[in-house]
């Protein structure tokens, strides 16, 4: 048997509220999922909210990153208790759950990645995650080296972010700019005076009760406001955009 201590040097950094700059994957594919995790980004988030990602697309992404210093960071559709498990399984241990308003919602988000007694977590002794079976500490260390970090993105969550921030296991809380900037009644428009107000408080929260928080922000004015405002993670880009932005680039240059 294997002798590996299941170690997340991406957690103890969230904890330690270093600076982590990141980029999205969105694009679903490992070819360009490993371009991006050779470019030297503290972590990538795979996401399977918004983007055509599955169990079966993250599978090969998770391979093409192997070598890579960027930490995978996973966006589940759905704060759901079988498809955490199964991303947990494929080997992810850096989860951040989309639309967490409440208290109970970060509890349980918590617990779908604990194996019991701390969560609910179903146990498989062979997959992906434990070597198929070949680390035999995986179970003892795999409950403390697991990520979480919930996205706050409604009027709801902003008005419980001190309790949903205060949960035991919850290492990090990121803003949702397009989504809160819509619950807020200005969809669209996430640089409104009540958004930024929302999120100035829900960095400040953070901060004071010594969590990480982080937001997406492909605009670089955007993404330095923030981190002066308190933000310790960051995405500067998705591969999506830098794609559509700099093949439009290329072709204006002899199209227009």
């Amino acid at each position: 048997m294997k002798k590996v201590t299941c170690h997340n040097q991406f957690k103890q950094d969230m904890l330690a509220r270093k600076t982590l700059i990141g980029c999205w994957a969105a694009l679903g594919n490992p070819i360009s999922t490993e371009i991006l995790g050779l470019a030297g980004f503290d972590w990538l988030l795979l996401d399977g909210e918004h983007a055509i990602n599955d169990v079966m697309s993250f599978v090969p992404q998770l391979m093409a990153l192997k070598d890579s210093v960027s930490a995978p960071v996973v966006r589940p559709s759905w704060n759901d208790q079988v498809q955490i498990k199964r991303l947990l399984d494929i080997g992810f241990y850096n989860f951040l759950i989309p639309y967490v308003e409440t208290v109970e919602q970060a509890k349980q988000a918590v617990s779908f990645t604990r194996y019991p007694p701390m969560g609910v977590r179903g146990v498989s002794v062979a997959h992906r995650s434990n070597a198929f079976g070949a680390i035999s500490d995986y179970f003892e260390n795999i409950n403390h080296n697991i990520c979480v970090m919930v996205q706050i993105e409604t009027q709801q969550a902003v008005d419980n972010v001190e309790a949903i921030t205060a949960v035991d296991g919850v290492d990090g809380i990121f803003v949702g700019p397009s989504d809160l900037s819509a619950s807020l009644g200005h969809f669209g428009n996430p640089k409104h005076p009540d958004v930024q107000a929302a999120i100035r408080h829900i960095f400040a929260v953070a901060n004071q009760q010594g969590k990480a928080c982080g937001i997406l922000a492909p605009v670089e004015a955007d993404a330095r406001q923030y981190m002066a405002m308190g933000a310790t993670f960051v995405a500067v880009g998705n591969d999506l955009g830098l794609l559509r932005y700099a093949t439009q680039a290329l072709a204006d240059k002899y199209l227009k």
